[in-house]
């Protein structure tokens, strides 16, 4: 299972919304796209889903060319793109029903498709009493109802309140599980962190990145660690710890730590610290790492 972009180019006039962009993601995993609004991610996801025509290249799937072959690209794909809306009156059941006769799955592809997203005790309950994150799990369910092996996800837990956010999350993760292949757009850094596997970068039309997530943090993790202790800790005396380039005091048994490169440095620290009679309960790295690769490859505010 593959989704595969050739010089794909999508222009209106002189502005270019995706330009020549060439990405390849293959197997069962999460993909993170990223990029701020405006870059480009739901015109390439509108693009492999038939929603729009591209203006050159090509959009594939499993080898199949989307525009030309459409039926075959899109058979084993499920998709969520924007916001969607539901008929307010019917009930997780009947909609998802409906969908089952277009796209020839079963009521037992109904029910799994519910226990997937946590909704198969509303089943018929009216769509019009949910909240977002509900309509959501549904939406998300609508994707999954003919058991897809490609899911196309477009900011998944876009306008929700953060519990709406996480719950949409834990789902996803729960899905990665399926062996299933996800491509999710995504301008939340934290987002892609918690859910992915892989980045893809985007900016102006323009693939910047596309590597795995260990690989992006490890290259610019930022050399920072967070400590809390018991007993109040003393920030001066830190500044004379080797390595130490930097100490900013949170609160009393808070502060954060920037240091010279390396693992070994960071063991050093917290040696000291201890040494210094600091009764250390957490001390930990501080995750800023996909914030400086985008900042430093995107630039701007990441909000």
């Amino acid at each position: 299972m593959d989704l595969e972009a050739k010089a794909l180019t999508k222009k209106y006039g002189n502005f270019y919304a995706l330009r020549g962009l060439d990405l390849k993601v293959k197997g069962a995993k999460c993909v993170g796209y990223l990029g701020p609004n405006g870059a480009g991610k739901t015109t390439t996801l509108k693009l492999f889903t038939h929603l729009l025509n591209p203006t050159g290249g090509e959009a594939l799937i499993n080898g199949y060319s989307v525009q030309k072959e459409m039926k075959k690209a899109l058979m084993e794909v499920g998709t969520l793109i924007e916001t969607p809306d539901f008929y307010p009156y019917l009930t997780p059941e009947e909609l998802l029903t409906m969908l089952c006769r277009i796209r020839g799955a079963t009521k037992c592809d109904v029910k799994h498709a519910l226990e997937e997203v946590g909704m198969y005790e509303w089943r018929n309950k009216r769509v019009g009493k949910f909240s977002k994150g509900m309509k959501q799990r549904i939406a998300l369910a609508a994707a999954l109802v003919a058991n897809p092996e490609i899911l196309i996800l477009d900011e998944p837990t876009t306008g929700m309140d953060p519990r709406g956010m996480a719950e949409i999350r834990e789902v996803i993760r729960d899905l990665k599980k399926s062996q299933r292949l996800i491509f999710m757009s995504s301008h939340l850094l934290s987002e892609v962190t918690e859910v992915c596997d892989e980045v893809a970068m985007l900016d102006h039309g323009t693939l910047l990145l596309h590597e795995p997530i260990d690989v992006v943090l490890e290259r610019f993790r930022g050399n920072v660690v967070e400590v809390t202790a018991l007993n109040k800790i003393d920030g001066e005396a830190i500044k004379g710890i080797k390595g130490v380039v930097s100490v900013e005091q949170i609160s009393d048994t808070r502060v954060r730590i920037g240091f010279d490169d390396g693992a070994q440095t960071q063991h050093a620290i917290l040696s000291a610290l201890m040494q210094q009679g600091v009764d250390v309960v957490e001390y930990r790295s501080v995750g800023m790492a996909l914030e400086k690769a985008y900042l430093e490859m995107i630039g701007g505010d990441t909000k």
